[in-house]
């Protein structure tokens, strides 16, 4: 019996109908998802990410990675996987994956993070704790289906003048890039709705954290999208594209992450074998968390990880490249004790390394090897009733050895002090400028002014001054503080 394709038509239709442009000749050649990536490419938004920080901050060297080029890597990756699965699966050669919609997704996926990384979503979901949260995936959504600047529910196709919103039905006219359903599906990583008070996110355990989701205002657009794509509205959502953009995420965050941290001196092999049982256990509880989640299908002895398992996918990720060195041997040529083959061997291991850390060759093999063999080792299963959820994931020994890596890097930066400092100082940025953009109103941009304007909802309100701030790179954040505080501001001419 043959497969269902993964798509259907009304996959390719967008939050607003549009009509072609009468000075323009019709484009039959091109399809949609290549409409939807030029939009992409070509928003304001996107360019902004190069001003964003993805580990560490861009202005401390420009060999680290911001959320552009992160972005662009975890595109390339998950193409490849795309490309991959196609050419391996029988049942994808007939109907094979959309590889231009991954790489959309890949690109897309980050668009909606605030500056100052995980440390600005934490403050902003502070700040909006009784309006619905804050959260970077929820807003990726908002972004490209709400705030980008390009289409309104009547502009440009049926009028000449874009109205945002409707006061007397109390609707939202925009619709962003009015991007397909199929596409915006590829960046829904989480269908729930965040709680929208501080007490029903107390209820849910995630007062202190950020409420992985999307907010209640695009639900409307998250019935639409399914809807579209043809799964009922009560079964859990994530298309194949998401899913696959979602492992390539934790792909190359487990990796290029960690290339970053050895070039900044931050973290190197020995450092991350010698580290406590005690840090060493800490990672564990959440790698078994996630193991949980997304291998409840294997058997218990298979999903078990401990201090041991790590020590040992340390070991084999770093063993061709930590093992004896050839100028190691000719220093046994005489016989020497044992603490001299200790000094030795140590001392070999010590620089083999650094120089993994500074030597962008043997780094760069070592990144390509971890990323080539992730890539190869990503598994499909074919949904015959919905073939757009047919799942796609790692290999469970894969699959602990990319947690691993990418819980090691983060842990390593969150606790450090230098990192406690700026994030202190991140947070105190962003509650400062919030916080005087709520009281004054005036102080925002001419065209957020007047949005904030048209609706008298403090609520409204409130979302439209955090939608301003996410959108802001680090230094765009950092540079309209010090104007509103008076400390080393920049020209009052520039513009803002």
């Amino acid at each position: 019996m043959a497969r269902k394709g993964l798509y259907k038509k009304s996959d390719w239709t967008r939050l607003t109908s549009e009509t072609r442009s009468a000075r323009l000749t019709p484009e039959h050649y091109r399809a949609e998802v290549r409409r939807d990536y030029a939009r992409l490419i070509h928003s304001p938004a996107f360019r902004r990410l190069q001003g964003k920080t993805q580990l560490f901050p861009g202005q401390e060297s420009d060999f680290f990675r911001n959320r552009l080029t992160h972005s662009m890597e975890v595109a390339q990756i998950a193409k490849s996987i795309a490309i991959r699965l196609n050419g391996l699966e029988a049942g994808l050669t007939s109907t094979p994956i959309d590889t231009d919609l991954v790489e959309f997704a890949g690109l897309a996926h980050d668009i909606g993070h605030p500056p100052f990384g995980h440390n600005g979503e934490h403050a902003l979901d502070q700040l909006m704790l009784d309006n619905g949260g804050f959260e970077g995936n929820a807003q990726t959504l908002r972004l490209l289906s709400r705030i980008e600047k390009k289409v309104t529910e009547d502009f440009p196709f049926h009028s000449n003048a874009p109205v945002a919103l409707d006061l007397l039905a109390r609707k939202d006219l925009r619709r962003g890039l009015n991007l397909t359903a199929r596409s915006l599906a590829s960046i829904l990583k989480y269908d729930e709705i965040i709680p929208s008070s501080a007490k029903a996110r107390d209820a849910a355990g995630t007062q202190s954290k950020a409420h992985k989701g999307y907010y209640e205002l695009e639900a409307d657009i998250v019935s639409s999208i399914k809807s579209k794509v043809g799964v009922a509205g009560d079964q859990k959502f994530k298309t194949v594209e998401c899913q696959i953009m979602d492992v390539a995420d934790d792909i190359a965050y487990s990796t290029y992450d960690l290339e970053d941290s050895f070039k900044a001196d931050f973290s190197s092999p020995l450092m991350m074998i010698a580290m406590s049982d005690d840090f060493k256990r800490r990672l564990c509880k959440k790698v078994s968390k996630n193991i949980e989640e997304n291998y409840k299908d294997h058997p218990p002895s298979e999903r078990q990880f401990d201090v041991e398992h790590i020590n040992n996918i340390l070991a084999e990720i770093f063993s061709g490249i930590l093992s004896e060195r050839p100028d190691v041997s000719g220093r046994f040529s005489r016989p020497v004790t044992l603490e001299e083959a200790a000094f030795i061997l140590s001392s070999s291991t010590h620089d083999a390394s650094k120089e993994l850390c500074r030597n962008g060759y043997i780094r760069t093999a070592f990144t390509s090897y971890l990323v080539g063999d992730a890539i190869r080792s990503v598994e499909f299963f074919y949904d015959a009733n919905n073939p757009a959820l047919s799942k796609v994931k790692l290999s469970l020994a894969r699959f602990k050895v990319v947690e691993t890596l990418k819980h090691f890097s983060f842990q390593l930066l969150i606790e450090s002090p230098r990192l406690k400092l700026a994030e202190k100082r991140g947070t105190e940025i962003i509650n400062k400028v919030f916080k005087t953009l709520n009281d004054d109103h005036a102080l925002l941009p001419e065209d957020w002014r007047a949005l904030c304007s048209s609706n008298q909802d403090s609520h409204f309100q409130q979302r439209t001054i955090c939608d301003y701030i996410a959108g802001m790179t680090d230094q765009y954040c950092v540079e309209l503080h010090s104007r509103i505080t008076g400390t080393n501001p920049p020209s009052m001419w520039k513009p803002h």
